[in-house]
């Protein structure tokens, strides 16, 4: 059975994601799937417009979509995925919880393998794919795919499998295939293997434990247990294969959208000698540093992006005097001086934080409220990197 059709029985068996539909607007929101959000995180400025058209890759049953439709009010939004169940549901989710008769442009699904990108009309300013390359027969021909797709000046989220952070999973999923034997393809069997397995092995079974501290929550559901677990195809990435995919693409890599993870203080900082000789390497050793030094990760989420695609430094003093702020748009707890950021942090405003914040609707420069209150351009440059304010128009 060739692989492509493997994986769209598991998922016409399974939909995934599993996630309740609501009669409501989706809970929450993810800043990666906020076109402002993300478009600031990976240039440091506002997008010039609004009016784009998104490409939600692999929208299984539509739980991305929705938020996506939800988030981006003016974007044209297109979902495609190569289950056909799944498919269904997610348009029955968009309906039900009312986000598309919300919506002010297009929402369409089509049904559609990510390797036949090239059927779907036009380019995309935000290409999302989670969870989906690595579950792909060849994810560099996805991958190519995709860029195609993108339009220039555009940016791609992306979420593949890190290895090192699933060795656990990896183990599980080889034990239960030799178990099924020439049942193998049988995703009912594989789940009620899977779940023997685990009611039998002891308690100190570090497979068992890692189940336990760091799954076993996410797949009481049959379809989240069959998705990691019986998967039939999957390809999981360190650093070095990762970015043979990324150099694939032909497109630029802006960063990860974890950067805190990719610290080198937080782990050599006792020992600045070390630091000094890993700052030597190039970025991509260093990458390759940390995940071998703090191997939990378990997926790598980042953003590529398309040429011409500028990234503003607002050093210049008259550059940033001339941007227009506004308050970054997925802020928990705003207006208030004790708030979570954009990646859920808590975070403390001073005074006149909080009033140049305040200030920021919109309307008015950084030079015309600097005129009203004494704050420091540093302070505000301090409030754009830790993206508590986006600044426009400068673009």
């Amino acid at each position: 059975m060739p692989p492509e059709t493997a994986v769209q029985r598991l998922y016409n068996t399974y939909p995934f994601p599993p996630e309740p539909l609501l009669d409501e607007p989706p809970p929450g929101y993810n800043w990666r799937w906020h076109w402002q959000a993300a478009y600031n995180f990976c240039t440091g400025c506002k997008p010039p417009r609004e009016n784009i058209r998104i490409l939600d890759a692999g929208c299984g049953t539509g739980v991305g979509t929705e938020y996506l439709i939800a988030l981006n009010p003016q974007a044209e939004v297109v979902g495609v995925d190569l289950s056909e169940k799944a498919l269904a549901i997610a348009q029955e989710r968009s309906l039900r919880s009312g986000v598309i008769k919300a919506h002010q442009a297009p929402v369409n699904f089509y049904h559609l393998n990510l390797e036949q990108a090239d059927r779907l009309e036009g380019e995309f300013d935000f290409i999302n794919c989670v969870g989906v390359l690595h579950h792909l027969p060849n994810p560099i021909q996805g991958i190519q795919a995709l860029a195609k797709k993108l339009a220039p000046g555009g940016i791609f989220h992306i979420f593949v499998y890190a290895e090192l952070g699933r060795w656990e999973i990896q183990l599980m999923q080889q034990a239960i295939a030799l178990l099924q034997g020439n049942k193998k393809g049988d995703y009912g069997d594989g789940v009620q293997v899977g779940r023997q397995i685990f009611a039998s092995l002891p308690e100190n079974n570090p497979i068992l434990k890692q189940d336990k501290e760091r799954w076993s929550l996410e797949n009481h559901r049959d379809a989240s247990f069959a998705d990691m677990y019986v998967h039939p195809q999957e390809t999981d990435y360190n650093i070095n294969t990762l970015f043979a995919l990324i150099e694939a693409s032909g497109l630029e890599f802006i960063g990860f959208s974890n950067p805190l993870y990719w610290q080198l203080d937080r782990l050599l900082g006792k020992a600045p000698e070390l630091v000094a000789r890993a700052k030597n390497l190039a970025q991509k050793e260093q990458y390759r540093l940390i995940e071998l030094l703090d191997p939990t990760l378990t997926h790598y989420e980042f953003f590529l992006g398309k040429a011409p695609l500028e990234l503003i430094n607002w050093s210049l003093d008259e550059r940033l005097l001339s941007a227009i702020p506004e308050v970054q748009p997925c802020l928990h707890g705003w207006p208030s001086k004790d708030l979570f950021n954009y990646d859920y942090q808590p975070v403390k405003l001073s005074d006149l934080e909080f009033e140049f914040m305040q200030a920021s609707n919109g309307l008015l420069t950084v030079k015309k409220i600097l005129e009203k209150l004494d704050i420091s351009l540093d302070k505000v440059r301090e409030l754009q990197v830790k993206q508590l304010i986006i600044l426009g128009t400068a673009c």
